[in-house]
């Protein structure tokens, strides 16, 4: 792997590199014989440890990719030599590296591959927009934009634009006469609100083969037609993945293997960011993510710790008996997880079930588009179940999302009947309530769970109030019940936002963003039960929390600098925490300018 150590030494930066070393600045401490001499030494910090006692330190010594020593700033006199860096950190905050239970990370750096609109507020501002971008484009080239509206969430949208409604195809083409036009519309998951809008001018139109005698092939998905029958280039989809462009602009909006290669290490850098050092992909890795992670991995430009669990294409599968087809082409997802500490697939993604529009999005093309997962996931229920007893037979893990997989704990709980599930760590992702018999449950076979508090709390958090009696409310995302049940919780982003301080904060304080009111606040975590559940907790899920997730010696150095204390820092301060620096196995890979001055 000489490709990653090259690339490590680069991504620690000029500015570690620069650190006077311990000759200069203390040349009266030389390395004690007994004990190694390290590379970097940070003290005169505040080193919230996350181990078993939630330990606060002064500082770390880290030699290679471990840490060596964790304490007060006096023990560390043992392990600097003439060439280990010495930083005072100055009061900083440094925290082990946090773990994104379920992350998305690679539509980050995807959001790049197209451009956006920016901040417009009129049509007028739109057209100007495609006209610039046309001036680039040679007659008959794509123009293919991000969506209308401000990331991450796109609210509002038509609402801010001047005129309250979308462009139509005619206003298209007056800003690019020559080219045909395509603005995309959101991944729905980015706001968790339909319906999902996109545009097309005539000539996209025409590509596409839509005429006025066009007919959807589902519900879901309109296509708008004037009062002449005529489209008017408007798409509204009443789901949370696109199926518009799939099906009729796929040639156009696709992602190739290059751009999910090139736009990998930007994902990670924004992740970095925020003091993320390992991400858990549990909905699941369809081939083209898996190659892009393993491009990344051999070219030496992957600095994210990254534990990707597999999707499934099932109609792939045909009618094959599934006790040979599991043992035979899926054996190899058995635990022990295979891959190394940089990068391994660990587990089976499972779903209950599928649509319509599930078989279109499936049966259109090998590119996965935003999702980075196959469409084709969901099986009947009495064929799922079989799939689990192989799997518990097989030792390989199965990740449901209980969201998109009602029942999934009754259907684990028939399996443990039959093969006891307890330590093997299969996973409830995304939950959003829980009634007591179901976290009763989840503790007795051994499953770990993921949030989502960014939709369940935060932005849909009101909606579940309303839907449950007074007494049941407790049940929304019920992390106070859940901890106290002894379940390991992992906090994540679901890459909007990407930083794990906002799952750390709703955690905390519940918030709606609707309405302000705290939903179900007798669930609410302390900020170091969050933060266990951002880190050594969350490890555990990948069986990893014996090498990472909290800051004690032999563990790995992943670890970040913080903007501020996590723990004295007001409580809406929380979700604005950034990393002043992250490292990754002793190397800097994300660095503030002069964050050490």
């Amino acid at each position: 792997m000489t490709g990653r150590r090259e690339f490590l030494k680069v991504a620690a930066g000029a500015s570690l590199g620069t650190i006077m070393p311990a000759q200069a600045q203390s040349p009266s401490l030389p390395a004690s014989p007994l004990t190694r001499p390290v590379d970097l030494v940070l003290r005169k910090g505040k080193i919230i440890t996350v181990d078993k006692d939630f330990t606060i330190a002064q500082a770390i010594a880290i030699a290679g990719e471990r840490i060596v020593a964790v304490g007060a700033d006096a023990e560390m006199a043992a392990h600097i030599a003439p060439t280990t860096r010495v930083v005072d950190l100055k009061g900083r905050a440094v925290i082990p590296g946090l773990v994104d239970g379920h992350a998305h990370m690679d539509r980050e750096g995807l959001k790049s591959v197209y451009p956006p609109l920016g901040r417009v507020r009129s049509i007028r501002d739109i057209q100007d927009r495609i006209a610039e971008l046309a001036r680039n484009k040679r007659p008959g080239e794509w123009i293919v934009t991000m969506p209308i509206g401000d990331p991450p969430y796109y609210w509002d949208v038509p609402e801010i634009l001047a005129e309250k409604r979308w462009p139509t195809r005619q206003e298209l083409d007056a800003a690019a006469p020559d080219n045909p036009v395509f603005i995309r519309s959101i991944w729905g998951f980015w706001r968790h609100t339909p319906p999902l809008v996109s545009c097309a001018n005539t000539e996209a139109l025409r590509r596409a083969g839509i005429g006025r005698d066009t007919v959807s092939p589902v519900d879901t998905l309109k296509i708008e037609k004037d009062t002449n029958g005529d489209p008017t280039g408007v798409f509204f989809e009443q789901d949370m993945q696109p199926l518009a462009e799939l099906i009729w602009f796929r040639n156009a909006t696709g992602f190739s293997r290059a751009d999910r290669a090139r736009t990998l290490p930007l994902s990670a850098q924004a992740y970095h960011a925020y003091g993320t050092t390992s991400v858990f992909e549990e909905h699941g890795a369809a081939t083209e993510l898996i190659r892009a992670y393993k491009d990344s991995y051999r070219d030496g430009t992957l600095t994210m710790r990254t534990a990707l669990v597999f999707s499934p294409n099932w109609k792939s599968a045909g009618g094959a008996p599934l006790e040979p087809f599991i043992e035979a082409w899926a054996g190899w997802l058995g635990e022990p997880a295979l891959g190394d500490d940089w990068l391994k697939v660990t587990g089976l993604y499972v779903n209950i079930n599928h649509t319509k529009a599930d078989d279109l999005r499936a049966g259109t093309t090998s590119d996965t588009g935003w999702a980075g997962f196959n469409y084709d996931t969901g099986l009947p229920r009495e064929r799922l179940k079989e799939v689990l007893l192989h799997c518990a037979a097989n030792d390989i893990r199965a990740i449901a999302n209980a969201n998109v997989t009602p029942g999934v704990i009754d259907l684990f709980e028939e399996v443990d009947r039959a093969i006891p599930l307890q330590g093997r760590r299969w996973v409830v992702g995304h939950i959003s309530t829980l009634a007591p018999r179901d976290i009763e449950r989840i503790a007795r076979l051994g499953l770990v769970v993921t949030t989502h508090t960014n939709r369940y709390l935060y932005k849909e958090g009101h909606l579940l109030q309303r839907r449950l009696p007074a007494e049941r409310q407790r049940e929304i995302t019920p992390l106070r019940d859940l901890l106290d049940a002894g379940v390991k919780v992992g906090l994540a982003t679901d890459n909007v936002p990407v930083s794990m301080f906002w799952p750390i904060w709703q955690a905390v304080a519940r918030t709606s963003n609707a309405t302000q009111d705290r939903i179900a606040p007798e669930q609410a975590i302390s900020r170091a039960e969050a933060l266990r559940s951002a880190t050594v907790d969350c490890a555990y899920i990948t069986f990893d929390e014996g090498k990472k997730g909290s800051l004690e010696p032999g563990k790995l150095a992943d670890l970040a600098v913080l903007s501020a204390d996590p723990f004295s820092v007001e409580e809406a301060g929380l979700r604005d925490i950034a990393a002043a620096m992250t490292m990754v196995g002793g190397k800097a890979v994300y660095e503030t300018p002069n964050w050490h001055d």
